[in-house]
């Protein structure tokens, strides 16, 4: 793993939090600044959740393994984009009036959706680190590193359901997210397939 990309890939992850902060100074969010940085914090969101989970495939398509390096801390700044995005409704959109967001909640579906997505992303925040990776057992920690597929899931639909008309872009995020999917889908037959066929092999041969 090239040392020196690790920082100036960390602060690039800064570079649309700096873009925000920088618009708020100078008058450049616009006439709802509240929707503006919702929606912005959102989709760094999701991209950042998507950018997490093409590092696998990307590592093994191009071999490149030291990609493996990063994705830890891609996922971590999906956490750090989506509890701006959170914070964002309840400070900035509700002031913390705990009766208006449940009727919010309740009222939207897709405020629900939002908040299942950065739920299930809690728990792989904690567990990002070295010291949860050993006390989980990799296979352990594994098995609930998949969350990120159902918070990435949950992201999609929550965007789809917001916009409801204009649906380019949260379908331009969700085509990303089946491709994904479906590669891993593809990859885990493949390997079952193969095991498959060697475990066939080594019975042939213990028969002969």
């Amino acid at each position: 793993m090239p040392r020196y990309l690790k920082p100036v890939i960390f602060l690039a992850c800064l570079i649309p939090l700096g873009r925000l902060v920088w618009l708020g100074f100078h008058s450049g969010l616009g006439g709802n600044p509240i929707e503006f940085i919702t929606h912005a914090t959102g989709d760094w969101t999701l991209r950042f959740l998507l950018i997490t989970l093409s590092i696998s495939p990307l590592r093994k398509l191009t071999r490149q393994y030291w990609l493996i390096g990063y994705r830890r801390m891609l996922g971590l700044y999906a956490f750090f984009y989506g509890t701006l995005h959170l914070m964002t409704y309840i400070w900035l959109d509700k002031f913390f009036d705990v009766h208006e967001m449940l009727a919010d909640i309740a009222k939207r579906r897709f405020i629900m959706a939002g908040m299942t997505g950065f739920a299930l992303m809690i728990p792989l925040a904690l567990t990002s680190t070295r010291w949860a990776i050993r006390k989980l057992g990799g296979k352990r920690w594994q098995t609930l590193h998949r969350l990120i597929y159902l918070s990435a899931t949950a992201g999609v639909i929550h965007y789809i359901w917001l916009v409801k008309a204009d649906l380019k872009k949260p379908l331009e995020y969700a085509s990303v997210l089946g491709v994904l999917l479906g590669y891993r889908v593809v990859a885990w037959m493949a390997t079952r397939t193969k095991k498959s066929s060697v475990a066939a092999a080594k019975i042939e041969v213990a028969e002969n």
